[in-house]
């Protein structure tokens, strides 16, 4: 089969036998071309076995003269070929010898021309050759149709032209005016940037722009890549804008305590998740929160994946939950006839404090109430909820909390993302059920603690509010900047924002995960289970913490992005701002209509809490900022 001074394929390129050795062939081939500056080439010689080469019908030759044959007219000859064999329709399609083939292209050729038009056919448009055939050395050809010659040929031209291509990308993306269909493929890179996933462009680098989050969304706004209604801010922040999607199992069968009489759901209009409701039997208060700990175990999957999340997400495009949105029906309290609840029974002391909170399953009639509706019933069924929450308040108060009321507002899209910021109100009612979900964290902080139960807790430093405080919306704004930043650890201490001596919070078990986990260590005591102990509670806080504050800053980020949205499409906005502080010769202002903050020079002296007509002068989305100015 093989010769000496014959052609051979040896790793895909030339080489030609030199000696044959029994079953070993010693080939001599070429391991570094010439140079251009005129350094020679270098031939190299191996001895190999026969299942290692291919042989090429050439023989009679050398190395040098194998890799020296060239011929201008190759590629023609090859297309001839093409032809001839697609007008026989017995051949079309069907795999050539490359021998046969060879004769076909050049039935004259000469024997140092093999490997030239084996190289030329395997490179080429016209034929194609396997991996596989040429790993196990069949050298045999199929010729492509047309459709694949024209798709191979239009990919080849655009690598050609590549190089010239992306320069005149670089010309309209310095210019801002992209053939957008066209240049996306390169914009790809941009986009990742803008949404925190690399901070390498090599794009951003070559147009001469710094490869921050901030530029690359910038460049998506001004070359019409992204809209203004694009909001990347959930993404840089690690988070899906979509809700969890494992499903929790159906509520288990087990004992529950059946709470006689209604207990009330109350919420905001729009809420989809209610998962506290409240009730009082004329001795004890019960709190009851949605149960969801009942079918979630420690370390489990979903467990880990509502760790990972930390919270639900709450952002103007809607809510991505912490838990799976089908979880709602059966774990959501007053979606169903008979709600399910880890229930807190506090018995109350004349001054409002807790004298003793207990902690069931229950199954409990809810009944689901809008804020509006329930300041309604204040003086009716919900007076005994009403004077409890004002007598809780007073204790508080005279404990030191700190009451702050600075402007909010909500924030809602349409279908076509136009924006709607309405001020937050505060019903009476509101203040009863926060009255209330306070009351349980109280109470579920004393009934861990006097159990010896690991528990997260709350806590907060007491602030240094200065005794000449001003009046009005300047007060809140300094009694902010006096706060200190809660601690959440599994010591209990006191929480003197909120004038309590221990704190913790259960009352948000599917949309937080420190309230889940704290659901789950409860349950696990109710049951006589192993209780999670401090070193793995410690761990798991940090990371669903962690996971937590990633929500917050993207929540807040998000709201001042849709409010600059706001801004971009009322141009002709006008509103509010009241002087709240002073820094130099500029005023710090609060506009309670977009709950944002301002700083300027006004045209006039001002003193606290005097208010003025303002304006956008410039908005910037991309690092969140806009310049208000006096009208």
């Amino acid at each position: 089969m093989f010769e000496k001074n014959q052609a051979v394929l040896y790793k895909k390129n030339a080489a030609v036998i030199t000696e044959i050795e029994g079953d070993k062939f010693a080939i001599k081939y070429c391991s570094a071309p010439a140079t251009d500056t005129g350094k020679a080439a270098k031939y190299d010689t191996v001895k190999v076995r026969a299942k290692d080469i291919a042989a090429l019908p050439s023989k009679n030759v050398t190395i040098e003269k194998v890799l020296a044959f060239g011929d201008e007219h190759a590629d023609a000859k090859i297309s001839e070929a093409w032809e001839l064999l697609q007008s026989d329709d017995s051949t079309a399609g069907q795999k050539i010898s490359f021998e046969e083939l060879l004769s076909l292209v050049d039935s004259a050729a000469k024997p140092e021309a093999a490997y030239f038009y084996f190289d030329k056919l395997r490179s080429g448009f016209e034929f194609s050759l396997s991996e596989d055939d040429l790993k196990n050395c069949a050298l045999a050809f199929v010729p492509r149709t047309q459709e694949e010659i024209a798709a191979l040929k239009s990919k080849a031209d655009l690598k050609a032209h590549e190089a010239e291509y992306y320069a005149a990308f670089l010309d309209r993306l310095k210019n801002r005016v992209l053939d957008l269909a066209a240049d996306s493929k390169f914009m790809g890179e941009v986009e990742a940037v803008a949404l925190g996933k690399t901070d390498k462009s090599k794009v951003m680098q070559d147009a001469g722009v710094a490869a921050t989050p901030e530029n690359a969304h910038k460049l998506l706004l001004d070359t019409g890549v992204w809209a203004i209604t694009k909001n990347p801010h959930p993404t840089r922040w690690g988070l899906s804008m979509k809700s969890a999607s494992l499903s929790l199992a159906a509520p288990p069968d087990e004992e529950r305590m059946e709470v006689p009489g209604i207990s009330y759901a109350i919420d905001n209009e729009w809420s989809a998740d209610p998962d506290d409701a409240v009730a009082f039997d004329g001795k004890y208060l019960w709190v009851h929160i949605a149960d969801p700990a009942s079918a979630i175990l420690p370390q489990s999957p979903i467990d880990k994946a509502a760790m990972d999340r930390g919270a639900t997400l709450y952002i103007p495009e809607g809510a991505a939950r912490m838990l799976c949105e089908d979880s709602l029906e059966d774990y959501a309290l007053g979606l169903t006839t008979k709600s399910r609840a880890l229930s807190f029974r506090i018995l109350l002391n004349a001054d409002g404090s807790i004298e003793e909170c207990q902690v069931f399953k229950t199954l409990v009639n809810v009944k689901r109430l809008t804020y509006q509706a329930a300041d309604g019933l204040k003086d009716g069924e919900l007076k005994d909820l009403f004077a409890i929450a004002a007598r809780n308040l007073e204790r508080r108060k005279n404990a030191g909390s700190v009451e702050i009321d600075l402007p909010e507002v909500h924030i809602t899209l349409d279908e076509n993302k136009k924006v709607f910021i309405e001020p937050e109100v505060h019903p009476q009612s509101a203040e009863v059920v926060r009255e209330m979900m306070l009351l349980a964290g109280e109470g579920a902080a004393r009934f861990a603690f006097a159990n010896k139960i690991p528990f997260v807790y709350v806590r907060q430093e007491s602030p240094d509010i200065p005794k000449d405080l001003p009046d009005g919306l300047a007060g809140e704004f300094k009694t902010v900047k006096c706060m200190h930043r809660r601690e959440v650890g599994l010591a209990p201490g006191p929480h003197a924002g909120l004038g309590l001596g221990m704190y913790s919070q259960v009352t948000s078990p599917l949309r937080r995960y420190g309230d889940l986990l704290c659901h789950e260590q409860l349950r696990a005591f109710l049951d006589g289970r192993d209780l999670i102990d401090k070193d793995a509670m410690l761990e798991r806080l940090s990371a669903g913490d962690e996971a937590a504050y990633a929500c917050k800053k993207a929540e807040r980020k998000s709201d001042l992005h849709w409010t600059l949205v706001y801004l971009l499409q009322n141009p002709d906005w006008t509103g509010e701002a009241v002087c709240v502080d002073f820094k130099g010769n500029e005023a710090v202002f609060m506009i309670p209509s977009l709950a944002q903050q301002t700083t300027f020079a006004p045209k006039n002296k001002l003193s606290l809490n005097d208010k003025i007509i303002v304006k956008a002068k410039s908005v910037d989305i991309p690092n969140l900022r806009a310049q208000f100015v006096e009208v």
